[in-house]
């Protein structure tokens, strides 16, 4: 009898000793770098895609989340499929990820490219930012119907400022110019860095920026917003300048700029190639990277709506997303044939 209740105690042991070491085996198999990971930008230096990388590598490397070194590498040539193709073109090397925005699947509608969208796949969408019409410091209009009723009356005298071409900004302008019965001329640059330069220096008219692109020239007294292209005033109340929040800017909607929405993801991407595993792994980094404080605190200096997705939901995002955009570039004659 001991030794029946002895045997049932080893086999016991064995069993669970057996199980420690097929999940010890499991733990060892998930898939992270061997090498340094290359983060991919498809704009200039100093722009809002470019802010958020680097951002995104700063946390990783204070936090310690991941064991390799991080490299960020600008490639803004045509309009930043430069940075795509790149992605798109490393098919079995999971140490390449591009930071985007919708441009990632909406650049192959419009221009002839190396790539296609179904070479890359979405790993998350992190955030999603805002878009206004700013105008110079001293520039007469109060309200966007003011802008836009004296870029009616004198349209050669308007221009409108973008990063570049055929791109988010410059949709957004094509949206304006229907909503509004106009012909705003559009002048697209390398990125919202140089746009907002371009604009303090009186380069331009106007130009549609994200909050971050343009928030030094606005507290420099250089810039002021005239409305956000959203439902809903932004909710952040913290001054910006001596005076105003970002809550306190007024919807183009209300403003009278006949937009309810405007909006643009911040996410990234891999090649098509990529296992499940390797995208299971950055999916995982990039929400750890998204619950700590420097990120949330990135999303109220820069007024950036907190929102992430992956797998399936943001799938959907990027299908009712293109779906919209097409109806745009189709007005436009934009879509490539």
């Amino acid at each position: 009898m001991v030794n029946t209740s002895k045997k049932r105690q080893w086999k016991h042991v064995a069993l669970l000793s057996l199980a420690m070491s097929l999940s010890a085996g499991l733990q060892a198999a998930e898939w992270k770098p061997a090498k340094p990971v290359e983060f991919y930008v498809p704009s200039g230096a100093g722009g809002g895609t470019d802010q958020f990388a680097r951002l995104v590598q700063s946390i990783i490397v204070k936090h310690k989340l991941m064991d390799q070194n991080i490299v960020v590498l600008n490639k803004a040539g045509g309009s930043g499929a430069e940075a795509f193709v790149e992605i798109a073109g490393a098919k079995g090397d999971p140490n390449k990820i591009v930071f985007g925005t919708n441009n990632a699947y909406l650049l192959p509608l419009v221009v002839k490219l190396p790539y296609k969208f179904e070479q890359l796949v979405p790993v998350a969408l992190m955030a999603q930012d805002e878009f206004l019409l700013w105008v110079p410091e001293d520039a007469p209009y109060k309200t966007a119907k003011e802008f836009l009723d004296a870029a009616r009356a004198n349209p050669s005298a308007f221009r409108m400022g973008g990063a570049q071409s055929k791109d988010t900004d410059q949709t957004l302008n094509e949206l304006i110019n229907k909503a509004n019965n106009l012909k705003l001329t559009y002048i697209p640059f390398k990125s919202g860095n140089e746009v907002a330069t371009q604009l303090a220096g009186k380069h331009v008219s106007a130009n549609l920026n994200n909050p971050n692109e343009n928030i030094s020239q606005w507290r420099a007294g250089q810039v002021r917003p005239l409305c956000v292209f959203s439902k809903e005033r932004m909710r952040y109340t913290e001054k910006v300048t001596a005076t105003m929040s970002w809550g306190d800017i007024p919807t183009c909607r209300d403003s009278g700029a006949n937009i309810d929405d405007y909006h643009m993801p911040r996410a990234v991407y891999m090649s098509a190639g990529a296992t499940p595993e390797q995208v299971d792994f950055y999916v995982k980094l990039l929400k750890r990277v998204s619950e700590t404080q420097e990120w949330k605190a990135y999303l109220n200096v820069n007024a950036l709506q907190q929102q992430f997705m992956s797998g399936g939901e943001f799938k959907k995002y990027i299908e009712s997303d293109e779906a919209k955009a097409r109806s745009i570039f189709s007005t436009a004659g934009w879509l490539v044939k």
